[in-house]
C-alpha cells in the first residue's frame, strides 16, 4: 500500500510499516525522498529522464524539451493537448502517465514489493470555484493511476495528510491549522488532533474546516521574476510608438508551464518584428539571446533559488551568468514582499473566510503547522501568523509531511 503525492514541484511516495521506526518515505532518486516533478525528453537519444536527472540533462544542453508543473494541467482542457519536439508529438496526458508510472516503479524498486493499493494526495481545490473541473481533475488522476497498475485508489486532501503526520508526534489534544503551501496551491485545514483520536478509522468529525486557493510557489517565483529580473530583458520598456513591449512574452517566460510557448517559430518571428521597434535594444537583445539559447527554464530555476534564499535572508545574490552580458543582481526581501502582496492578501482572505465559515475564533487555534516547499516564504508565514496570533508555529518536513501522512492513511483505508 502506497501513499503518494504528485506535486507541482516535487513528488513523494510513502509506505506504512507497523513498527513506526524510521522514515515512512521511500527513496526515489538515490537517497533522496523527493523526486522533482520534471520530465526531460532528449530528442537526440529519443528517451525520457525524470527528476534531478532531467534537470541535469536540460542544463547540460541536450536538445529536447523540459516539462514541469504538469499538475497544473489537471482539470483543464489542456490535458488533452500536446507539445512537439523534433517533429514528435508528446501528449500531456501520456507524459503525466509516464511520470506517475515512474513513481510507482521507483517505489517498488526501493521496497521490493508490488503495489496495487494507493492513497493519492490532492489539493483542496485542483481548480478554484469550479466543482466540475475539480472533479474532472481527480477523475483524470484516478484514470492515470489505474493505467499504471493501481487497482484500488483512494484520495486524501494533502493538508489532512500533513495533519496525520503531525498527529503521530503529539502528546495531547490540539486544534491545529494546517498550512500546506505547495508549488501550485495553498491548502488549509483545521483539524482536532490527539493520540487517542489517531486510533480512530473515521476522522470526519475531527475535520472542522477545509479551504484552498490556486496560489503557490510557482506564482511567487513568477512575480519575483517580473519585478526583479524581467526588467533586465526589456519588460516595461517602450516601442518607438510609445506603447510598451507586449508583456505576454515576459509573463510566459516567468511562468514554468508556459516557457515553451516562446520557442515556436511564430513567436520568434514576432520577437524579430518587435526588436526593430523597441527603444532599449540592448535589453531586448538579452531576451532574444535567452530565447534563442532556450535558457528560459534555467532562468526560472535561478529565480526559484533566489526565492528560497530570501526565506532566510533579507538580501540574496542572483548570478545570471547566461545573460549576455552576464550580471549579478541583489534580490531584496522587501521588494519580493511587495511583488507578492496581492497573492498573500488572497491567501489571507481564504484562511479568514474558512475560519469564519467554521465559526472558529483565532484564539481557538492552538498550533499552526507549516508544510509544503513554499511555506518558508517569510511574508506568507507572517501574515498567517497574524491571523492567529496566540498559536504556536511548528514546521514539518516541508517536502515529506504529506507523503508520510498519506502512508499513515493507507493503514486506515486499506488496513495495516
Amino acid at each position: 500500500m502506497l501513499g503518494s503525492t504528485f506535486g507541482t514541484s516535487n513528488s513523494t511516495v510513502g509506505r506504512y510499516h507497523q513498527d513506526k521506526t524510521g522514515s515512512l518515505l521511500l527513496p526515489l532518486e538515490g537517497d533522496k525522498y523527493t523526486l522533482p516533478s520534471v520530465i526531460f525528453f532528449n530528442a537526440d537519444d529519443n528517451e525520457f529522464t525524470y527528476g534531478r536527472a532531467a534537470l541535469d540533462a536540460y542544463l547540460a544542453g541536450y536538445e529536447g524539451r523540459l516539462m514541469r508543473s504538469l499538475k497544473s494541467l489537471l482539470g483543464s482542457g489542456a490535458i488533452d493537448g500536446q507539445t512537439e519536439v523534433g517533429g514528435r508529438a508528446l501528449p500531456f496526458r501520456g507524459l503525466l502517465t509516464q511520470f506517475i508510472g515512474e513513481l510507482k516503479r521507483r517505489a517498488e524498486q526501493a521496497s521490493g514489493e508490488v503495489f496495487s493499493n494507493v492513497v493519492l494526495g490532492r489539493p483542496v481545490h485542483f481548480v478554484d470555484d469550479n466543482p466540475q473541473a475539480d472533479q474532472l481533475a481527480q477523475d483524470t488522476l484516478a484514470d492515470i493511476a489505474r493505467n499504471v497498475g493501481f487497482s484500488h485508489i483512494e484520495f486524501q486532501y494533502e493538508p489532512i495528510a500533513a495533519a496525520f503526520d503531525y498527529e503521530s508526534r503529539i502528546t495531547k489534544e490540539e486544534l491545529v491549522l494546517i498550512a500546506d503551501i505547495g508549488g501550485g496551491t495553498s491548502d488549509f485545514s483545521v483539524v482536532r488532533l490527539s493520540p487517542e483520536r489517531a486510533k480512530q478509522v473515521e476522522r470526519r468529525d475531527d475535520i472542522l474546516a477545509n479551504g484552498g486557493i490556486h496560489i503557490g510557489g510557482t506564482d511567487f517565483d513568477k512575480y519575483l521574476s517580473l519585478s526583479s529580473v524581467m526588467p533586465l530583458l526589456g519588460y516595461g520598456t517602450r516601442l518607438n510608438s510609445s506603447s510598451e513591449v507586449p508583456s505576454s512574452y515576459y509573463f510566459n517566460l516567468a511562468t514554468w508551464h508556459t516557457i515553451n510557448k516562446l520557442y515556436t517559430r511564430k513567436v520568434w518571428q514576432q520577437l524579430q518584428d518587435v526588436s526593430r521597434e523597441v527603444k532599449e535594444k540592448d535589453k531586448f537583445a538579452r531576451l532574444l539571446d535567452l530565447i534563442e539559447q532556450r535558457c528560459g527554464h534555467w532562468l526560472a530555476m535561478q529565480v526559484e533559488a533566489g526565492k528560497i534564499a530570501l526565506s532566510a535572508n533579507e538580501i540574496a545574490q542572483l548570478d545570471l551568468q547566461r545573460l549576455q552580458p552576464s550580471e549579478i543582481i541583489a534580490l531584496h526581501r522587501e521588494n519580493f514582499d511587495l511583488s507578492i502582496t496581492h497573492l498573500i492578501t488572497s491567501v489571507e482572505n481564504k484562511v479568514s473566510a474558512m475560519l469564519k465559515d467554521a465559526d472558529l475564533k483565532p484564539a481557538d487555534i492552538d498550533t499552526v503547522f507549516f508544510t509544503g516547499g513554499s511555506s518558508g516564504v517569510h511574508l506568507l508565514r507572517h501574515q498567517i501568523g497574524r491571523l492567529v496570533p496566540d498559536a504556536r508555529h511548528i514546521e514539518g518536513n516541508l517536502f515529506g509531511s504529506i507523503g508520510s501522512g498519506l502512508a499513515i492513511d493507507t493503514a486506515r483505508k486499506f488496513g495495516p
